[in-house]
């Protein structure tokens, strides 16, 4: 019984979180990095909005043979006694929307009702891209568990409110390339 749950636990599929702005797309940074996660035979998991979320999802979507799923932890409207998700969500590329009862986040990405906490802790690695509060909460979280972490701006990208020096920065794409094939080992199977 051990070994064969450890070799089915070996060959799962790892999941890379891309964190970002839900209103702009970045498609300079979100191109590259789903298509490559997408290549790599990974599982994108994004909190399924738009933005960086729906850019990096329809890049990943795009790779034909792709083994990897698209994953979108949506949050819920609890306060409206709804168990559907706010408009916008999902963006039409979530392939397994994980539906929640807990709320966007944005201030309060880092209380302990915020899906931002499922997000980090359910990813082998996690890509910042420019962002506002919620963002800058994901990449907090992910300092505070511990998680593989990476950010990933651009030339002129920030995330709001996030201290110079305070997580680790790729200079380039080929930097957080070389992070993502350390986190997540080689490429899987085509």
């Amino acid at each position: 019984m051990t070994d064969e749950y450890s070799t089915r636990a070996d060959s799962r599929q790892p999941i890379v979180a891309v964190m970002g702005s839900g209103r702009e797309e970045h498609p300079e940074l979100t191109g590259p990095l789903g298509e490559w996660i997408a290549g790599r035979g990974c599982h994108l998991l994004t909190g399924g909005g738009g933005g960086v979320m729906a850019a990096v999802s329809r890049s990943f979507h795009s790779v034909e043979g792709r083994l990897g799923r698209s994953i979108g932890v949506l949050p819920g409207n609890p306060a409206a006694g709804e168990p559907g998700t706010p408009g916008g969500y999902p963006n039409p590329w979530v392939e397994i929307p994980v539906r929640t009862h807990l709320p966007l986040s944005g201030e309060r990405g880092r209380e302990a009702m915020s899906r931002n906490h499922l997000n980090v802790l359910t990813a082998d690695a996690i890509v910042a891209l420019p962002g506002g509060a919620g963002t800058r909460s994901e990449v907090e979280l992910a300092l505070e568990y511990r998680r593989p972490l990476m950010c990933w701006l651009g030339e002129n990208g920030t995330i709001a409110g996030l201290e110079e020096g305070m997580a680790p920065l790729a200079g380039s794409f080929e930097e957080l390339a070389d992070f993502l094939e350390r986190e997540i080992g080689p490429p899987g199977p085509a």
